[in-house]
């Protein structure tokens, strides 16, 4: 699975499956059902941590990837980049996904977790989706439905898994765009490592603190277990220095959070998932 998630990480799954429409996605929910085959669906997986002993089952990546755009509304498959959909968007001379083109995820994942950067988030232009779900049924959600907040939504502890997303974005002039685009780019490469294999940030922002300071703060700047270093660019990310085992990575998270709540009684939560056998 390694080659699969931005970490760089994880043992073998015994199935992995590729799901080119929502039909075939279904299709294989179904099978896995019927034959009682516990399964993970996944995107880029750009948020995810795979156990070193791998993955026992199924792992179906859904990689239907289309996008069209009606007025100031694009209609996108869950298995498009974000990279790929900002760039669509800004070709529409649409404005409003510039946040998200450095994200390294599929427009599913990023829904399913309210991806966001630079003060936006998804639920500032998602309004439709379209899922399936383990039991074979289809849906829609539209608005308020979607229960986004934080890091959140309807579908981030549920079985339903996003196949379509309607996003509604801003007329704007195709140069501001891509300026935009432009400066968000160098504050990344500027402050995160992106030289590096990670998940991205590896903790959700405490109420009233920001992960990354505390972590600073509490002198683990370059902490290194194993192949796992808390990044001395950008301390709110855990990286892989060439060789990391999951396991290096589970020690250091927790040793993180240990610090930090023994320093500053603060409790820090993972932001990303993990998967597999340990």
């Amino acid at each position: 699975m390694k080659n699969h998630t931005t970490f760089k990480i994880g043992g073998n799954a015994d199935v992995f499956i590729i799901a080119k429409s929502e039909d075939s996605l279904l299709s294989i929910l179904l099978l896995c059902k019927e034959y009682n085959i516990p399964f993970y669906v996944i995107g880029a997986g750009s948020n995810l941590l795979v156990g070193d002993k791998g993955i026992r089952g199924a792992v179906i990546k859904y990689g239907s990837n289309q996008a069209v755009c009606n007025g100031n509304v694009i209609t996108a498959e869950a298995g498009i980049s974000l990279a790929a959909l900002s760039k669509f968007a800004l070709s529409n001379s649409l404005s409003g996904l510039e946040f998200a083109s450095g994200i390294p995820g599929f427009l599913g994942g990023a829904v399913y977790m309210n991806a966001g950067a630079y003060g936006s988030e998804m639920k500032d232009i998602v309004f439709e989706t379209e899922y399936v779900d383990s039991d074979g049924n289809t849906g829609v959600l539209k608005d308020d439905e979607h229960q986004f907040s934080y890091r959140h939504s309807i579908y981030t502890n549920s079985n339903k898994y996003v196949t379509l997303a309607k996003i509604r974005l801003i007329p704007a002039d195709k140069a501001q765009i891509s300026a935009r685009m432009a400066e968000l780019s160098k504050k990344r490469s500027e402050k995160q490592p992106l030289t590096y294999p990670s998940a991205g940030s590896t903790f959700k922002r405490p109420e009233g603190h920001f992960a990354a300071k505390l972590i600073e703060d509490a002198g683990l700047k370059g902490y290194t277990i194993g192949g796992a270093m808390v990044s001395e660019k950008h301390s709110g990310f855990v990286i892989n220095t060439g060789d990391a085992t999951a396991s290096d990575v589970l020690k250091l998270t927790e040793h993180i959070k240990n610090t930090v709540m023994t320093k500053f009684n603060v409790e820090l939560n993972c932001e990303i998932k993990m998967i597999g056998e340990f």
